[in-house]
Formats: C-alpha cells, structure tokens, sequence
C-alpha cells in the first residue's frame, strides 16, 4: 500500500529539482529521490563535445542528484531507462527529422518516460505521490472534478506546453511545487537550504545531441545500428520554384531556419517548407513564413473531455511562441483545425499546437 506521506521526487540534477526535493522534505514529508539513467553519454563519440553545455540529464547531473539527496538526508536511487528512452524519444526523433518533421524529443519524454514510467518506481518505492521541478500547476475542478492543468505562475518560466500528454490519473498524483514560485525565489530557497546546486545554471539543450548538431547526431546514430543512410541530395528552391542550389538532405532543415541555406541573397532567406518525398526544401522570405491556420493530429485533451463543437482558443505554436487567439475546430480522426485571428509566424510540422483558455491548458496535439 502506498504510503500518503511518501513522495517520489524526480531528480535531475538540477536547480529546481533539488529546491523541491528539499522543500518537501523541510515540510515533513518522507521524501524519496529518483533519477532516471536515459541516454548513455559514452555512445557515439563522433557527435561528443567538451564544449557542450546546458544539457539535462548528464553524468554530472546525476552525480548533482547524488550529492543533494545526501546534502537533505534522503534515499536516492538511480533506475536504467536507456533502452525505453531510445524507443519512445530518441527512434521517433530521428524518423521525424528524416520525414521533414521537427519534432520536439522533451514532450515525449514528459509523455512517456519521465511520467509514465516515473509512476511504476514511485509504486514500488510505496508512494503515493510525485513530484517534479516543473513550473505549471494542478488544479480540480469543484463542479466535474477533473484535473485542471494550469500556467505557472511566473509565465517566463512556465513548462505546460511541454506538458499536454500528461493523464487525469498522473494529474492526480503529480505535485508542482514551484508552480506558484518565481525562478528567483528558487534560487535563493536552494541557497537558504545550502545546496550544492544553487548557483548552477539551467539546461536548454537536447540531452543525447551533445554538440547541439542534430543532423550529424542522426548520421552517426544510424551508423552505429548499421542503418547509414544514403548519400541523398535535393534541390534548394526558392518560393516561386528557381532553383537556388541543393542541399545533402532534409534533416539538416526546419522551418523558420535561416542559418546554414548555403545560398546567399540581397535579402534574408529562410526556410518555408521542406519535403521529404521529393527531398526537395523551398526558402523564401520572412513573409513567406506566415500562415494563417494550421491542422493538428493526435489531440489529447488535458482539462477538458474533449470539443464538440467550433470554439475559440489561443494557441502556442512552439515553447516561446506568445499563444495566440484562433478559432478552433475538431475534424474527424481526433484531429483539429486552427483559424488564427491574425497569421502566424514558421508554423512547423512536427512540433505541438497547444490550445490554452487563459491560464487553463485545454489540450494539445502535433502539427500537420
């Protein structure tokens, strides 16, 4: 039986990680840390870097984990997920970025690993709860009582965009504590509990692409499951169908990247399009890159049961994209449609369309 005072605290390594297994255990709960062991850092040497920094999920980190758990007097474990951290997150990112997508690998991972896998070692370690370093918050509904995923409330530091995938059962179960504290505050509670940790900066970059390069992170990966890819080179091409040049394949490009074309032009090119089939990547200008509706698939609807009918929503286009107001309509195949008010900048296959109320987030799913 799980035990009500036990908390499972998910620990990176990181700053705000620490804070809340400290937090918690100053409050009187039994507190139990746990790090997930998810990409070995030794495979493909090719793609290393020394420079590499701001990634999460390292070998340092795990030995920052270590280290607080031992600072707050703890139990620390770490558990091995590499093999379905490679299925659920690494494979499909490298078949996304082949197929011309972008996808975002930190949302799978919340989705299927971090939370959905963090909750089978919380059983076995008999708690009942689970805590995270999250900036969002849970809330219930009085009148349907259905979980409620909420905006944190310092909006510059806020992770529900990566957060849509997340179940009314781990809702239930999941604690936010810095979601009602700013980045500052947490600092300086790491600094009032003494941590190791406090002055440490915060991770941006992808945990298994080291030197940020993902094309070569993709070579090398297929390389090493003997699976190379192909020589493929395509033409680069420009809005009104010249060709510009080529280029030696579509996962070197996203939408919206300006950098690396290989083309030079009197005024600033980027990419508006790219096709996997054809191998064929279209760039044109900066006007070229708005539009004004987008089609999202796989919607899974967090604090709502669903849309009936056509309602109006803002949407987050990607994590720093300011959402904005769009008319929303559900399609067949558990699919919607968003009518912006106003054209949207870069709107990128393979990242999330995440529909908010305000601060309520009302679900999300993967742009067309």
């Amino acid at each position: 039986m799980p035990e009500a005072n036990r908390i499972a605290v998910a620990m990176s390594g990181g700053l705000d990680s620490s804070v809340v297994a400290a937090k918690l255990k100053h409050e009187g709960f039994d507190v139990v840390g746990m790090t997930m062991q998810l990409w070995n850092q030794r495979r493909l040497p090719e793609v290393a870097s020394d420079k590499a920094t701001g990634r999460c999920c390292s070998l340092d980190d795990v030995y920052d984990a270590r280290h607080v758990a031992s600072q707050i007097g703890i139990p620390f474990y770490v558990v091995n997920y590499e093999k379905q951290f490679e299925e659920r997150v690494v494979q499909p990112f490298v078949q996304d970025y082949l197929e011309g997508r972008t996808p975002i690998p930190c949302t799978l991972c919340n989705n299927f690993i971090k939370f959905d896998q963090f909750f089978d070692i919380a059983d076995a370690a008999g708690a009942e709860k689970v805590a995270t370093g999250h900036y969002a918050r849970v809330t219930q509904n009085a009148e349907t009582g259905r979980q409620e995923l909420r905006t944190a409330a310092d909006l510059t530091k806020d992770q529900t965009y990566f957060l849509f995938g997340l179940t009314q059962q781990q809702l239930a179960r999941t604690l936010f504590p810095l979601g009602e504290t700013r980045k500052s505050e947490t600092r300086e509670m790491a600094r009032a509990f003494g941590l190791a940790v406090a002055e440490k900066g915060e991770s941006y970059e992808i945990c298994f692409v080291p030197n940020g390069d993902y094309a070569q992170f993709i070579d090398a990966y297929l390389r090493e499951k003997g699976t190379p890819r192909e020589a493929q080179t395509g033409p680069l091409l420009a809005s009104d169908g010249r060709k510009l040049g080529s280029h030696q394949g579509v996962h070197h490009f996203t939408v919206g990247q300006r950098k690396g074309l290989g083309v030079s032009s009197a005024e600033p090119l980027y990419v508006i399009a790219t096709d996997s089939q054809s191998q064929t990547v279209t760039v044109g200008s900066n006007r070229d890159l708005l539009r004004g509706s987008l089609t999202a698939r796989d919607m899974h609807w967090v604090s709502i049961d669903g849309l009936k009918a056509p309602a109006r929503a803002q949407v987050k286009i990607r994590n720093r994209h300011m959402a904005a107001w769009a008319k929303v309509e559900p399609l067949e195949g558990n699919r919607i449609r968003a009518l912006f008010d106003e054209p949207q900048r870069a709107i990128t296959p393979g990242q999330a369309a995440v529909l908010y109320d305000g601060d309520l987030v009302l679900g999300g799913g993967w742009i067309e």
